[in-house]
C-alpha cells in the first residue's frame, strides 16, 4: 500500500494495518505495482465530498479526463490531482488509465467491437496510443488479448 505518518493514518481513517512493507522485496513489488484494485482506493473513507464525487464520475464515465471532472468539482486539475494523491496514495492519471485498460480488456474479451471502437470507448483518442498502453499493461497487444481470451 502506501506509507502513511501516524497523524495522516488518524486524519484519513486509515488502519495501522496499512504500514510499509517489512521487506525491501515487498517495497519493490508495491511500487511497481501497476494494477489498480478498487477496494485499494476504498480502503480509507474518503471524506472530501469533492473526491468521492470524483469517484462517482470515474465510475460513470471512463472517458471523462481529468480536466472535465476538475470543472466539475470547482477546483483546478493539480489541486484535484493533489488531493487524490494524499487521499488516497494513488496518482490520477494512473488510475484512470488503469481503469480505462481494464474495461477496454473486459470488452475485448466480451464484444466483437474493434480496436479502434474499444478504444474510443474507453477514452482514447488514437488507436496507436491505446494499443501501446494496453500493451504495456497486459503485454499483449489487443488482438492477442482478445484472442487469448476467447480460446
Amino acid at each position: 500500500m502506501f506509507a502513511l505518518s501516524a497523524v495522516k493514518r488518524n486524519a484519513l481513517n486509515v488502519p495501522a494495518s496499512s504500514s510499509p512493507p517489512a521487506t525491501e522485496e515487498a517495497a519493490k513489488r508495491d511500487s511497481t505495482d501497476t494494477e489498480i484494485k478498487p477496494d485499494r482506493l476504498k480502503a480509507a473513507p474518503i471524506q472530501d465530498v469533492r473526491l468521492r464525487k470524483l469517484l462517482e464520475l470515474m465510475e460513470i464515465d471512463a472517458r471523462g479526463t481529468i480536466q472535465s471532472w476538475a470543472m466539475t468539482v470547482n477546483l483546478s486539475q493539480s489541486h484535484l490531482q493533489h488531493l487524490f494523491k494524499q487521499a488516497t496514495g494513488k496518482a490520477l492519471g494512473r488510475v484512470l488509465t488503469e481503469k480505462r485498460l481494464q474495461k477496454a480488456a473486459l470488452l475485448l474479451a466480451n464484444t466483437n467491437l474493434s480496436i479502434k471502437e474499444i478504444a474510443s470507448a474507453v477514452g482514447y483518442e488514437h488507436t496507436s496510443s491505446f494499443t501501446r498502453a494496453f500493451e504495456r499493461r497486459y503485454e499483449h497487444a489487443p488482438r492477442h488479448y482478445r484472442l487469448r481470451e476467447t480460446a
